[in-house]
């Protein structure tokens, strides 16, 4: 149960700081529900990566369907991608993931004993 609320938790509210903040507010936000809910440092790591990693993945088909993939397609041939849409989607979703799990673990890791 905690898990599931860690990942809710962390994704709505890496959402709401991402409308007015800069895209690296998304590890404060994991870093602290990973402290405010006590988890296993593992577990931590997961639901952070897991709620970024589904946050990015949405935002990102969302603007993709929203601009006919006009932009991902120029950018996914800039990188050694094949010019797949979906790669780029899924390493986009990858790079916050890490980010957001790995400050998941730290603040999971500073939580007493």
């Amino acid at each position: 149960m905690k898990f599931l609320l860690s990942i809710l938790l962390t994704a709505v509210l890496a959402f709401l700081a991402g409308l007015f903040l800069p895209w690296w507010s998304i590890a404060i936000i994991a870093f602290i529900v990973a402290l405010v809910i006590p988890q296993h440092i593992g577990l931590g790591f997961l639901s952070g990566f897991l709620a970024i990693f589904l946050l990015w993945g949405i935002i990102a088909i969302w603007t993709d369907v929203q601009n006919h993939s006009l932009l991902s397609k120029k950018i996914a041939t800039l990188f050694p991608l094949g010019g797949s849409v979906l790669l780029l989607i899924l390493v986009t979703s990858l790079v916050g993931a890490l980010v957001g799990g790995f400050a998941a673990m730290a603040g999971s890791s500073l939580r007493p004993k």
